[in-house]
């Protein structure tokens, strides 16, 4: 049983659906930071639940790995063919099955991304909430529990994901939950596959909660003279239990960044950007309270605005920070890490972060949903430069290994992949045990996206 023999029947069953074309491949090899170039065998475009189960039957039977892709932008490898394969790229699976206005959920097919899904939503009064910045697939955003920038008040994949239909590794189908908003029916086996990023079986269809659309919105910006009274604000603004949409932090670094990349005007200084949802006379008393946080911190500048030009120009501007901070250093990639921890540990999570960031010589913009607790370093090193790729990533273990001592996670949204495989026994302990025996358990072949997340050996 072989790879080749794999692609091969795949070929015969499925035929124009699977291709080896090499720029498909490279594509498929690709990633968006600093992992090597690892493309798969072939790549399979299936349309149907159906053409899935075949696949992976075929898979399983031949010992050929297979590889989820939604749209390629995961950030710790996960969607690269370690140990070569089948990459089964789920992008022609992308399909609103049903939208149900007043139960408030739709089903959808997991090659769908949050915008398209958001543009079908426009007419009904709702909209899915989940904004990891990148116009990410929804399958891709289940599989790595992503949130993003709303995380601070709608939750993330885990608290919208309601059902799921998964193919498992030997092709049999699956239903996970209802579209009931509760059971006690037995083991939660959506929350099991929602972040197991891959390793466990495809997702095909999913059943999400969706929101309201907020009667009015508007958008906030303010600056501060340090990154201890930016981040003081943000634990001041969410103590005090303002219901905010978005509380977004950027260092200097960062608006240095975006000055270059959008002309943004910034003064180069610590930043919250921040976004109100509710009423018209909701948002304008959330706006008020927090401008008043935002001047007894020492904070200066705060601008607030309704107007949805100015807010799509601010958030779009957050959501090209990656492309933006690679403009500091023309040519560079990126080690880029996120950790979440107890929002009273913040401050000194992210000011002895920045401290060692400085003393590496390395530029290393930080920014992050810190409403939750949840930062990330863009960790800038010139492609092939192994004495810089080795500083980064030690910056990058010991970014980690401070989240841990302070009793948060060493990834709060990215996931694990194959990048940060290495903390998993110092964070889950015996419980990174179980996780293997369930991998086994549901893949005992070790099919499903080898390489990330669990050990297998």
């Amino acid at each position: 049983m072989t790879i080749t023999s794999a692609i091969a029947e795949l070929g015969t069953v499925l035929g124009d659906r699977l291709t080896t074309s090499k720029s498909e491949l490279d594509l498929h090899g690709q990633n968006e930071t600093h992992f090597a170039h690892m493309p798969p065998d072939a790549v399979l475009y299936p349309e149907t639940t159906a053409e899935v189960s075949t696949a992976l039957a075929i898979c399983h039977r031949h010992d050929c790995p297979v590889i989820p892709w939604g749209t390629g932008t995961s950030l710790e490898g996960h969607a690269l063919a370690v140990n070569g394969g089948v990459t089964i790229d789920l992008s022609r699976m992308s399909r609103v099955l049903q939208i149900n206005t007043d139960d408030m959920d739709a089903v959808v097919q997991p090659g769908i991304t949050r915008e398209a899904l958001n543009t079908e939503l426009r007419a009904t009064g709702l909209f899915f909430p989940i904004d990891p910045g990148a116009n990410a697939s929804i399958g891709g955003m289940a599989s790595t529990r992503a949130s993003g920038t709303t995380a601070v008040r709608y939750g993330t994949m885990r608290e919208n994901v309601l059902a799921l239909e998964v193919v498992l590794a030997d092709g049999r189908v699956i239903r996970t939950g209802t579209r009931a908003r509760k059971s006690s029916a037995g083991y939660d086996l959506t929350a099991m596959f929602v972040g197991a990023e891959g390793t466990l079986g495809l997702i095909t269809e999913l059943t999400l909660r969706l929101h309201g659309q907020p009667e009015a919105v508007s958008a906030a910006i303010c600056v501060f003279d340090d990154i201890d009274t930016a981040v003081a604000t943000v634990i001041a603004t969410i103590q005090m239990g303002i219901p905010m949409a978005r509380i977004e932090f950027v260092d200097e670094a960062t608006a240095r960044a975006f000055n270059i990349y959008a002309d943004a005007k910034m003064p180069e200084k610590p930043h919250l950007l921040l976004e109100f949802h509710g009423s018209d006379q909701a948002v304008s008393e959330q706006a008020e309270r927090v401008g008043e946080i935002v001047a007894d911190m020492g904070g200066h500048d705060f601008q607030w605005t309704t107007k949805a030009e100015d807010r799509n120009a601010l958030w779009k501007m957050r959501h090209n920070a990656y492309y933006a901070t690679l403009a500091l250093k023309p040519g560079a990639t990126a080690v880029v890490t996120d950790v979440c921890v107890p929002i009273s540990r913040l401050a000194d999570a992210v000011r002895e972060t920045r401290a060692d960031i400085l003393a590496s010589g390395l530029p290393g913009p930080i920014l992050g949903h810190v409403g939750d607790g949840n930062f990330h370093a863009i960790l800038l090193i010139e492609p092939g430069n192994a004495a810089e790729k080795r500083l980064a990533l030690d910056l990058s273990h010991r970014l980690a290994n401070r989240a841990l001592a302070m009793g948060g996670t060493v990834t709060g949204e990215h996931g694990v992949g194959m990048g940060k495989l290495d903390y998993m026994v110092a964070e889950h302990g015996e419980g990174w045990t179980v996780m293997g025996d369930i991998k086994r358990a549901l893949d005992p072949k070790g099919i499903m996206n080898p390489g990330k997340l669990v050990r297998t050996n």
